[in-house]
């Protein structure tokens, strides 16, 4: 399998919600709000010997042209973004979904794509709203032959394997590709960052902090083993891990 980063830059981000562009060359932590969170996002795609896949679709920002960040990022990697096949949404908060929709046409941004969506998550995120959900940037989903609603856990295909967890976000959920006899696991904003992958971390601001830790902990044990790759999304320095 072939993995590509898909980075929109850094970012901090504080209680409010908002994700202000971080340039880690020249701007000082400290000087951003107490409590500021540095992180990355970053969007991967996963070709198998089946698929294009795209993997969750970043803050759906556009770049001074007009044309959606992701689309060009796809773009400079020489991927044309009627070439994805599959979309895998680990959640539905607005850093991961945002490049779901084009903004203007709020018309799905993967013309040709299968989106894979848990529908209890798509519920919360309506019933649940700002400022970590954006209803209206998924509002073209609803009713769109494009979209496969996932119930709990399952396989896509016969190779790709999700599993909601519960941990993150009510309804998050992760994946493993197995192709090729390689196993590629994303563990979305359960398993962000490699820093949190080696050490007890419990975070504030997951659903269930102590559950995403522990999970964390299995992953970490269980990808050693089995000799797993590793797609971290908010991780500046290190997006993809190989044991």
């Amino acid at each position: 399998m072939k993995v590509i980063p898909l980075s929109e830059g850094a970012f901090t981000i504080d209680k409010t919600k908002l994700f202000i562009p971080f340039d880690i060359n020249a701007d000082d932590l400290q000087k951003r709000a107490v409590g500021s969170l540095l992180v990355e996002i970053q969007p991967f795609v996963v070709i198998t010997s089946e698929d294009v896949l795209l993997i969750d679709t970043g803050l759906g920002f556009s770049n001074p042209d007009g044309r959606l960040q992701l689309h060009q990022n796809l773009i400079d990697n020489g991927i044309n973004p009627s070439e994805i096949t599959k979309v895998l949404m680990s959640h539905l908060h607005k850093d991961h979904a945002g490049g779901i929709s084009i903004e203007k046409e709020r018309t799905l941004s993967f013309p040709k794509a299968k989106y894979y969506i848990q529908k209890k998550e798509f519920a919360f995120a309506f019933e649940k709203g700002l400022p970590s959900y954006i209803p209206e940037e998924l509002e073209c989903l609803k009713d769109s032959p494009q979209v496969v609603w996932l119930d709990g856990n399952g396989v896509i295909d016969g190779y790709i394997k999700y599993e909601v967890t519960a941990a993150h976000s009510p309804y998050h959920q992760v994946f493993w590709i197995v192709d090729g006899g390689e196993t590629v696991f994303y563990g979305g904003d359960d398993a962000p960052q490699l820093q949190q992958m080696r050490s007890r971390f419990v975070a504030k601001y997951d659903y269930d902090g102590r559950k995403c830790m522990e999970l964390r902990q299995e992953w970490w044990k269980r990808g050693e083993e089995e000799k797993w790759t590793f797609l971290f999304y908010h991780d500046v320095k290190n997006p993809v891990w190989r044991f």
